[in-house]
């Protein structure tokens, strides 16, 4: 048999029912030169069988089973570069795909001139409504060769290892492998190749489909979606460590500052979109695992972080857990505190209290974020709902509290109207916030889903609804935080099934969910999206208009 140009490895545990998926997207490539490896870490389900069926109908695929499960991606990928073949390697996961001219691409770029490893750009697509993005899409955006991490260290971001072909030289001359018994090990692994290659290539076409499933059950939740598990903290805090010790001691000092950016921007922003969902218990675990490696961080690092977030990771350190909680919500959404505190000098700090250290008023203070004189349309409220009762039919009587830290309000009621879309309709709903404090309104609004207006083929989705407030002529929308935990109310409105629930992640606003069913999803949508003409979609209007 002739040598391969290229073997794709595809690493599986317990995953049968899209093993086929995985292994097809490596068999459909236009270069057609590969091997393929299915590593299997010791399955306990059908997946060993589909694995002997798939190699027994493809010569290019061999079969390779761990004596034990690893517990993790690093050995089955490793075990597999044992045995590979071919002068150049990629790794694929089995939940995910390649798109048909993945090998192809990065393969003429390794041909174009000798590099390390080419990459390319990863499409993140969403199981559950199948939307479609690219994943960091300004470090793929041009064509590019660098020569060392040191001429975009923003490409820290980027370290999935799966959207690379690798010089099987060039592993093999740095002994270059996956570290094993941790998770977070593409982190470790593509930090070390940045690092260590003279040369690698960027190409913007997609060459990895990468499946994300936000809502899948903790127990078949991906070892990123497991951030529920304080396991999983450690895990990252300990791979930090490790990158660090390779930074330092492969003379790659200054590119700590990068690194630790990234790990506050990424890596702890992920835990913090969650904390208001963690409990009190939790919380201070979670405080006591990465306060420690935060106080070893760059100052600079802090410093190029918007100041939402320096917050939520400044009150994490001074112990002010339930704050932090209350901070996370709504991040990067401008999503005003409950209060603000200002000292004699006019500085203004999160909160209650004046920070007791010059560090913490650093990172505290909300000056420049010019609460009190920004323009209206951009002034930062906080509106909360505190209660929610179901009303007749499809409507929910919601009671409403907005804080207004820099007193941007004058004393007295509040014009403000709910704002929701479905199937690009809006729907307004006015009510009044009376004042029941300094910076604190509060009013009642009830609103019914049933008065929404839908498009003639029905609306299949979710909305969240926001809050307008009207001042002097002038509107200011924002985010309207509903409670974490409340019980889902459903209804029925025309040719709609109708949810109202919790977000349960993010900012935890008020969500709506509309699902067609009957004639709707069953006739009418379909033939919407089949319509190319306007004959026929008169046709379908015709249609929608008889059958409601």
């Amino acid at each position: 048999m002739s040598t391969p140009d290229v073997t794709v490895t595809v690493i599986v545990y317990n995953d049968a029912e899209r093993l086929t998926r995985a292994v097809d997207s490596v068999r459909r490539q236009t270069h057609v030169g590969l091997e393929i490896i299915i590593s299997d870490d010791h399955s306990t389900d059908a997946t060993p069988a589909v694995a002997r069926r798939l190699a027994a109908e493809d010569p290019r695929i061999r079969h390779l089973r761990l004596e034990r499960n690893s517990g993790g991606c690093s050995a089955p990928r490793n075990r597999a570069l044992e045995i590979a073949r071919a002068p150049l390697l990629m790794f694929l996961d089995s939940d995910d795909e390649l798109p048909d001219n993945a090998v192809e691409l990065l393969l003429a770029a390794h041909r174009e001139r000798e590099i390390d490893f080419a990459m390319g750009a990863v499409q993140r697509i969403r199981v559950d409504n199948g939307r479609r993005s690219t994943w960091m899409p300004h470090l793929v955006a041009e064509r590019r060769t660098l020569e060392g991490i040191e001429a975009d260290p923003r490409l820290l971001f980027e370290h999935l290892s799966t959207s690379k072909m690798y010089a099987r030289a060039f592993l093999d001359r740095h002994d270059l492998r996956f570290p094993e018994g941790i998770h977070y090990e593409d982190q470790l692994f593509s930090v070390r190749a940045y690092c260590l290659a003279k040369a690698f290539t960027i190409i913007p076409e997609p060459v990895y489909r990468w499946y994300v499933a936000p809502f899948a059950a903790s127990d078949a939740a991906s070892i990123s979606n497991q951030r529920h598990k304080l396991a999983n903290v450690r895990d990252r805090i300990h791979v930090q460590h490790l990158i660090d010790r390779f930074l330092a001691e492969s003379g790659h000092e200054s590119l700590r500052e990068d690194k630790d950016h990234k790990f506050l921007k990424h890596d702890f922003r992920m835990y913090a979109g969650d904390l208001p969902y963690r409990d009190e218990e939790w919380l201070t675990s979670f405080a006591d695992l990465v306060t420690p490696y935060l106080d070893t961080l760059t100052p600079g690092a802090f410093a190029r972080l918007p100041r939402a977030e320096r917050v939520v990771l400044q009150l994490i350190r001074d112990r002010r857990l339930a704050e932090a909680g209350t901070a996370a919500r709504g991040l990067g959404h401008g999503v005003a505190p409950r209060q603000v505190t200002t000292d004699e000098e006019g500085r203004t700090y999160w909160g209650d209290r004046i920070p007791p250290t010059a560090w913490s008023r650093r990172e505290l203070d909300l000056s420049d974020l010019e609460l009190d004189t920004r323009p209206f349309p951009a002034a930062q409220f906080r509106h909360e709902i505190t209660e929610i009762t179901r009303g007749p039919g499809a409507s929910v009587d919601l009671t409403i509290r907005t804080y207004d830290p820099a007193l941007r309000l004058p004393v007295g009621p509040q014009r403000a109207t709910l704002l929701i879309a479905p199937g690009g309709r809006r729907l307004h709903v006015a009510f009044r916030l009376s004042p029941v404090g300094p910076g604190l309104f509060e009013g009642h609004a009830h609103l019914d889903l049933a008065a929404a207006s839908l498009p003639i083929q029905g609306f299949a989705g979710i909305r969240h609804p926001l809050l307008r407030l009207h001042h002097r002529g002038l509107t200011n929308t924002g985010l309207l935080l509903a409670p974490l935990v409340f019980p889902a109310l459903t209804a029925r409105v025309p040719h709609h099934r109708l949810t109202v629930e919790p977000e349960g992640h993010g900012p935890g606003r008020l969500q709506v969910r509309w699902e067609p069913v009957g004639v709707t999803a069953k006739v009418i949508r379909p033939m919407v999206r089949r319509v190319a003409r306007p004959r026929v979609k008169r046709a379908a209007r015709l249609l929608a208009s008889a059958l409601k």
